[in-house]
């Protein structure tokens, strides 16, 4: 992430556009997603975790919903919500990919005063600067690429998870906030406009607890959304 020295700009947010949706209530919004969805085996345990999450959400206390269900594998829940963000991010990406375009997001930002650029250490080793869409293609095929790798995210019963897993996980949350990031900050107006505000806060509410909760993301990371992060999360402390 490279700190630009532009003065830092926050979208203004008007209390209608911090409503807040219930949780997988998918009701009028798109079925679009940019990568295809990925699907947790029915019949694993983590798919009866993943059941567990959605039932809990339903309660409405997000506090409480990520919180880890006793008795279970840390790895496991991490991995089993960071599926389900991959997934949540893939379809909200999916609804505003219209307005992200080479012409209005020639670099991936967040505001003027956060520009990331794409590495991924194995086919592209020196960060470079593209497009938000070239971006967030390069970053969703590479968590997606993580996701299906058995020995990184094993789905049988019985496989341990490999030791440098959180380190993995980490990396992806860190990476799937920036496109919570870009939305917000580049295409809101887009997104009020589809009715999807409810839905993008709704989500990223559980992001941030979820990390909050794990301490996944550093603070500094978080930066690009601070304010907006403590106006959501604010009435739940």
């Amino acid at each position: 992430m490279r700190d630009l020295s532009a003065p830092f700009f926050f979208p203004s947010l008007s209390t209608s556009s911090l409503n807040i949706s219930s949780p997988f209530c998918s009701g009028s919004r798109s079925s679009k997603t940019f990568k295809p969805k990925k699907n947790i085996p029915e019949g694993s345990h983590q798919y009866e975790l993943l059941k567990h999450a959605e039932a809990t959400l339903g309660s409405g206390n997000l506090r409480m919903a990520v919180m880890l269900p006793e008795g279970e594998d840390l790895n496991e829940w991490v991995a089993v919500n960071t599926v389900d963000f991959f997934n949540q991010i893939n379809m909200l990406y999916g609804t505003i990919t219209d307005f992200c375009t080479e012409e209005s997001c020639p670099v991936m930002s967040a505001g003027p005063k956060y520009e990331y650029h794409w590495a991924d250490g194995t086919n592209i080793k020196k960060p470079i600067k593209c497009s938000a869409p070239k971006y967030i293609d390069y970053l969703m095929t590479w968590v997606q690429d993580q996701l299906d790798d058995e020995t990184l995210f094993p789905s049988k019963i019985g496989v341990p998870f490999p030791k440098n897993f959180m380190s993995v996980a980490k990396t992806i949350l860190k990476r799937l906030f920036r496109v919570y990031a870009h939305i917000y900050h580049q295409h809101f107006d887009p997104v009020i406009q589809l009715q999807e505000e409810a839905h993008l806060n709704t989500s990223f509410k559980h992001f941030i607890f979820f990390v909050q909760e794990f301490n996944l993301i550093d603070r500094r990371e978080l930066a690009p959304l601070q304010e907006l992060i403590e106006k959501l999360t604010s009435k739940d402390r």
